[in-house]
């Protein structure tokens, strides 16, 4: 896995987290990429706001197929503690599909690490057809 990440808030700090020594994502085959034209997975943590809708709606359209998202902190998820400000979008599932939601605020390192490991169980339940063929 490839995530870009969309870090926006306190989440962000956890995220980090789990990338250095003591959780070693890359263990589990989770390297970060800097551009979402290289990855595969794109993590959302943090508060998304209206002005920042389009630049998550963009960074998601150009990631190639096949291509999940985890969000991460009850922010992303449903808005958290801003969930009634007029400037703040009420989760990031309504601007683009969610496959793994992780809750908390914000959610520990070994949350994320959970998360990540259920979306390679996902990944792997996946069928993809692949044309063999050319005409």
């Amino acid at each position: 896995m490839w995530p870009v990440t969309f870090g926006l808030a306190c989440c962000a700090v956890e995220m980090m987290h789990m990338a250095a020594p003591r959780y070693d994502m890359d263990r589990f085959g989770v390297v970060f990429r800097a551009s979402p034209k290289q990855c595969d997975v794109i993590i959302v943590a943090g508060t998304v706001c209206n002005k920042m809708a389009p630049a998550l709606r963009k960074t998601y359209d150009l990631m190639p197929h096949p291509k999940w998202v985890i969000s991460m902190g009850s922010c992303s998820n449903g808005g958290g503690y801003y969930h009634y400000s007029y400037s703040v979008v009420r989760g990031c599932d309504r601007i683009i599909p969610v496959d793994i939601y992780i809750p908390g605020c914000p959610p520990s390192a070994e949350a994320l690490l959970y998360g990540v490991l259920q979306l390679q169980k996902k990944v792997k339940r996946m069928e993809t057809t692949q044309v063999w063929y050319r005409k």
